[in-house]
């Protein structure tokens, strides 16, 4: 898998860190806060750097929907615990599965008003705009003191690594390539998930000839349908050539026969979706499925999270099996936590950041969220069978980095990228996309 990826300042970061420059006109703050990355030494736990007398903790997400803010809450109660006099800021921003909330979170960053940690996925979407930016402090020791460079995965401490120095804690691990399907319909039609992408056009047409809509789709949150295309990418390209595509000096790969074998794919999966997407939600396409008006959803496993959330029991109300053509690849992605310089509460954020990184605290939220926790020595025991299996299938499969959720990409390419591919669900036409992608792969090589 893409372990460290090889890319360079892109456009949009370079314009990102213009911004924020421009913005705070000179280094920032006292303290600890204003020292440049390069020259950052780990962070002491305690520090005279808080700008604020209030005892408070501003904790910036996107979670709004079942399960994740369920798990959100989860963890609030472990800080109330051990933190009693300090009030909680929930300061989430619903919509756009994250879109809005990035939006806001540059907006206060570039005003110099950062929140006392916020949610940001592990890999470039940290490292490629905010590290690279020198507005976040390195937390190195506190991995130290709290044993967590111990029990986490090599492969997930690479991603938040930039120069030697640890940048967030994560508190999660999802999986982005599952199939997700309506246990009952499947059953009366007498059908299997299907495994490959021949099986799920076999499927497709035996559900479409049922009057049952094969695939729900969403997009209202301008990643449903790139999300989708990345398992498409996946299983076209295979678990070695897959990571190839996001890093540098790959360029030919994108003028693959192979990317425009995928791009057909996509457009004949899409013909087999509800015709409505563009003002549904992911939620609403995994709603579809839950209620029995689609058959399929492929979204990652918060879909797993919201289900329970809505009540519904796994391996009865719904079911699940990699994307068609991933079989044996697990794609993942992590949501994490950060300290950024200049946070108000500054010793209250690390508090905050022990109870994310703590057992007790991932062993709380993710069994609600719907994911499997960052931790290696976490309680099986507390995981349904749904979780389990990823956990397992964490351990034993190829492990490849979701482009969609930050893990494989910095934030320009991404935003080129969804951008092609969300105009391609709306007009699906095939020679303008694959040249969008082609144009998009310039912000990887910046």
């Amino acid at each position: 898998m893409l372990r460290t990826p090889h890319w360079r300042f892109s456009t949009v970061a370079l314009l990102v860190v213009a911004l924020l420059l421009a913005a705070c006109g000179a280094p920032a703050q006292t303290g600890t806060q204003g020292s440049p990355a390069a020259q950052a030494s780990p962070a002491p736990e305690s520090s005279p750097a808080a700008t604020s007398t209030e005892n408070k903790l501003e904790i910036f997400s996107w979670w709004t929907n079942p399960g994740e803010a369920d798990g959100l809450a989860a963890l609030f109660e472990i800080y109330k615990q051990r933190k009693p006099g300090v009030e909680i800021i929930n300061a989430t921003v619903a919509g756009g599965a994250g879109t809005n909330a990035k939006t806001v979170l540059v907006t206060r960053m570039q005003g110099g008003q950062p929140p006392d940690s916020f949610q940001v996925h592990a890999g470039q979407e940290l490292i490629g705009t905010w590290v690279v930016a020198d507005k976040m402090e390195p937390i190195t020791q506190i991995f130290k003191n709290e044993g967590w460079d111990q029990v986490m995965p090599k492969t997930l401490l690479d991603q938040i690594t930039y120069n030697g120095e640890i940048y967030s804690v994560p508190v999660n691990i999802h999986r982005s390539n599952v199939l997700w399907y309506n246990k009952k319909i499947f059953e009366e039609a007498g059908l299997q998930p299907p495994k490959t992408l021949d099986d799920f056009y076999s499927v497709a047409e035996a559900l479409k000839a049922k009057g049952i809509t094969p695939l729900a789709v969403g997009g209202k949150d301008k990643f449903e349908v790139p999300h989708l295309f990345e398992s498409v990418l996946l299983a076209s390209y295979g678990p070695d050539d897959y990571p190839k595509l996001f890093q540098a000096g790959n360029a030919a790969l994108w003028a693959d026969p192979r990317m425009t074998q995928a791009v057909e794919t996509l457009n004949r999966m899409l013909s087999y979706a509800n015709s409505d997407r563009s003002s549904l939600s992911w939620g609403d396409a995994a709603q579809l499925v839950l209620d029995g008006r689609a058959a399929m959803t492929i979204m990652g496993d918060w879909a797993h999270g919201y289900f329970l959330g809505k009540g519904a029991k796994p391996g009865q109300d719904y079911g699940w099996a990699p994307a068609p053509g991933t079989d044996g690849v697990f794609m993942w992605l992590s949501d994490s936590f950060g300290l950024p310089k200049g946070a108000p509460h500054r010793d209250n954020a690390i508090e905050w950041l022990k109870v994310v990184g703590s057992k007790e605290g991932q062993d709380a939220f993710n069994p609600k969220k719907g994911s499997i926790p960052a931790r290696t020595d976490a309680d099986r025991n507390l995981y349904d069978e749904y979780l389990q299996s990823s956990i397992d299938a964490f351990a034993q499969n190829r492990l490849a980095p979701s482009v969609v959720h930050g893990a494989a990409a910095n934030e320009a390419f991404m935003t080129a990228y969804n951008n092609a591919l969300n105009v391609f669900s709306a007009d699906l036409d095939i020679q303008t996309l694959l040249q969008s992608l082609q144009d998009a792969v310039n912000e990887l090589a910046q």
